[in-house]
């Protein structure tokens, strides 16, 4: 069953051991931070923290709610995040019965998508407390991240939008700088669809309305980061996971929805007639911070809240931290995506130390001459796939998750003369190393193994392995081996 709200996901990560409630006061500005950081850092992510007494404030902070294997797992109620990745790909791609029979089979199917599709209520939860006047969203203990931080951040609010064209709604989850008690910076990127929705209503001379939910099932703080495809409204991709519809409410001073059942929810518009403000410094996923840059203004209409509201909030800095979980989700998800497009296509790995856009490492089963560099072009041009910096492509018995062996096919396979290829295109603009923008080189790598079709005129080598025969009696013996080595502590 899912969640019915961020209090309830609490309640079980308590019951498994994965909540430290941290009842030292703690400040909101740098403090909270410190401590999320050294957390995140030990092996396996840490536990999930709720600073139960923030210093001027009655409002209670949690951080690092997904950073670990077996929250994330427990808050989107999967062992295997890629059957979600499947569940996707048939409301993506979904196949045409072409039989009478056919059809009544797919009905189970129909119905469950149904049942999926976001409802409107008439109330929630959210809606206990509403505020228009004398707003201030300093009432609630927004962290500053980092010393050279713009400002107070909020860093896991669903900032929702809708198309001004077509009205389809987008979910994003996109950094808001504090800028004063009713005004807030959005730091869309250029090629998310927030900005997409930002130019369209300038162009249409239009206000565009704005909503950020913080909290609720902890499902839909995943959503708003996941890179679905415009058509495809997060809430319902959220409905998907949970096998059952994300209750929303419409807006107070706003004609957008939002989760009945989120902690906070902020109300207001961007008028993009408006000019754009200073947003940052800020210390990004990165590990750098990001400059000063123009983005749009955000005023705020209206803050609603629960009674005795919990502030959500996430960190992003140098890693390891909490995305490093939630990238790994959107890794796994997404791959059934990806071997559907690519069928030759055996895995994929993002690592979060190259903060997930610097180096893909894929594994393929490789069939003709160049057939690396096909894959590498295709990933290329897949949504959010197409600011990696660096691919390298791999037989499809490297196991691109182990870095030792990455790094042994990756050395052992390529000249640099023949195997890479330098490339131009767009880049995440969070990347300070390119002397634009969004825009800069890519490379690519062939580290597979090389045919005489592809220019290798020497025979290629046989990777080092032990007979079959004296491994299966090595493993009859081994228990016992095992004790003559460890002893009672570690043997059979």
């Amino acid at each position: 069953m899912p969640y019915t709200d961020l209090r309830e996901f609490l309640k079980t990560l308590e019951r498994e051991g994965e909540l430290a409630r941290i009842k030292e006061p703690v400040s909101p500005i740098l403090e909270i931070s410190e401590v999320t950081d050294r957390v995140s850092k030990t092996p396996g992510g840490g536990k999930a923290l709720l600073f139960e007494k923030v210093e001027g404030y009655s409002v209670p902070v949690l951080t690092n709610m997904l950073g670990s294997e077996k929250r994330i797992k427990l808050a989107l109620g999967y062992e295997n995040l890629e059957d979600i990745g499947w569940k996707l790909y048939r409301l993506l791609r979904p196949e045409i019965p072409n039989t009478f029979l056919e059809k009544l089979k797919r009905l189970p199917e129909l119905k469950k998508l149904n049942d999926s599709l976001p409802r409107i209520v008439r109330k929630g939860p959210v809606k206990e407390n509403i505020i228009k006047e004398k707003i201030n969203v300093l009432d609630f203990p927004i962290p500053k991240c980092w010393p050279e931080d713009g400002g107070r951040y909020i860093t896991f609010g669903q900032v929702i939008t809708k198309d001004p064209e077509s009205g389809i709604r987008n979910v994003g989850l996109y950094r808001v700088q504090v800028l004063s008690p009713t005004e807030l910076a959005l730091h869309w990127q250029i090629h998310k669809d927030g900005n997409h929705h930002y130019w369209k209503a300038k162009r249409l001379g239009k206000k565009l309305e704005v909503a950020i939910a913080i909290g609720g099932d902890p499902v839909l703080s995943y959503v708003a980061s996941a890179p679905l495809p415009p058509e495809v409204d997060e809430y319902l991709f959220a409905g998907l996971i949970r096998e059952e519809g994300v209750e929303l409410v419409k807006g107070e001073t706003v004609q957008v929805e939002y989760p009945a059942h989120a902690e906070i929810a902020i109300e207001g518009y961007v008028d993009p007639q408006e000019p754009l403000v200073d947003e940052g410094p800020f210390g990004d996923h990165t590990g750098f911070y990001t400059p000063v840059d123009k983005y749009p203004r955000m005023h705020i209409t209206a803050i609603l809240h629960r009674d005795n509201p919990i502030y959500l909030s996430t960190l992003v800095g140098r890693p390891p931290q909490e995305d490093k979980y939630i990238g790994w989700a959107t890794e796994r998800i997404f791959l059934p995506l990806i071997k559907f497009n690519l069928p030759e296509v055996v895995d994929y790995h993002l690592p979060a130390e190259g903060c997930f856009h610097n180096f893909c490492f894929v594994s393929i089963k490789k069939r003709y001459p160049g057939h690396a560099f096909k894959v590498a072009y295709a990933l290329l041009g897949l949504g959010l796939m197409s600011l990696e910096k660096v691919i390298v492509v791999f037989d499809e018995w490297v196991n691109v998750h182990n870095m030792e062996e990455v790094l042994w096919a990756w050395g052992n396979n390529m000249d640099p003369s023949r195997d890479v290829l330098i490339l131009k295109g767009p880049i995440d603009v969070l990347d300070h190393s390119t002397s634009q923008v969004g825009v800069g080189g890519k490379m690519v790598i062939d580290a597979t193994t090389k045919w005489k079709e592809e220019g290798y005129t020497r025979e290629w080598p046989k990777v080092i392995e032990m007979s079959k025969e004296v491994k299966e009696k090595m493993d009859k013996l081994w228990d016992r081996i095992k004790y003559q080595i460890y002893g009672d502590n570690r043997g059979a």
